[in-house]
């Protein structure tokens, strides 16, 4: 197992990223405290996680309050010896689908302040720990809009640009303690509760968005959460030992060209004659 013998922090546990990730990390082999403050839905993960076999415990903790970071992280130290992994999946409210010119001003910047407050939070209360075993690994989660302009995506994309600086200025301070910091860019999975929901309650609206959203990607598929899930798992082992300081792109090429003038091509899976 790429992860046994780890011990894995994950901060918004009970949303879709959150939860996938805190799984496959188990199902890599670290033991996983999942926190949040929606206790049944990570209650929910843990259920999933234990009946598969995995190590973890949960704990409502306020990602937002440093005491509370603190003394939760120090306390997986103090128990059982080092903290290795820090992923911090919590969400923000923010508002969409507006120009940002008719935002106010709170609405923009309010997101990016709570999106960096707890980043940081939670990032500064890991790096002390690793700093002192000389080891550990820091994952943020971003979007599409970290690596592209996107219109429409109001506060959102200048937290995701913010959360992306942080990760790698805290990358070229911590990887002489041994601490790598990465960030894990998505391109918006369909398979998310997220869209679940909006489906459920739009499905023509969601369906025509999801159709766009596809087309600007390279490969003409958006990635599953399982993606995200597993690109989480490679980075935090050993065999990303020399990749730190940089965002690793999971959009399907979305940040990288125009894709949508490049129409759907279905490949044939018939062996070629």
């Amino acid at each position: 197992m790429l992860l046994q013998h780890k011990n894995a922090i994950v901060y918004g546990a009970g949303g879709s990223l959150g939860s996938a990730v805190a799984e496959a990390l188990a199902q890599a082999g670290a033991r996983v405290f999942l926190t949040g403050h929606r206790m049944a839905s990570v209650q929910q993960t843990a259920d999933s996680i234990k009946a598969a076999g995995g190590q973890v415990e949960i704990a409502e903790v306020d990602a937002f309050n440093e005491e509370a970071v603190t003394q939760h992280i120090n306390a997986v130290k103090q128990q059982y010896g080092t903290v290795d992994i820090s992923f911090n999946a919590v969400g923000v409210d923010v508002i969409q689908g507006v120009p940002l010119i008719e935002l106010s001003v709170d609405d923009y910047v309010t997101p990016v302040t709570r999106s960096l407050q707890t980043r940081f939070l939670t990032a500064k209360a890991a790096g002390q720990v690793m700093k002192g075993q000389g080891s550990g690994v820091i994952l943020f989660l971003t979007a599409t809009p970290g690596g592209i302009g996107y219109p429409l995506t109001g506060g959102f994309a200048a937290a995701c640009r913010a959360t992306e600086s942080l990760s790698t200025n805290l990358a070229s301070e911590l990887g002489t303690y041994g601490i790598r910091v990465l960030t894990i860019r998505s391109g918006g999975s369909p398979d998310s509760r997220v869209f679940k929901r909006a489906m459920e309650s739009a499905p023509e609206m969601v369906k025509d968005a999801l159709e766009k959203m596809e087309a600007d990607t390279m490969l003409k598929q958006l990635p599953l959460m399982a993606d995200i899930a597993q690109t989480a798992v490679f980075l935090a082992s050993d065999m990303a030992s020399k990749i730190t300081g940089v965002a690793i792109d999971v959009t399907a090429g979305t940040t990288a060209a125009l894709n949508y003038r490049v129409p759907r091509h279905h490949v044939s899976s018939s062996p070629q004659s």
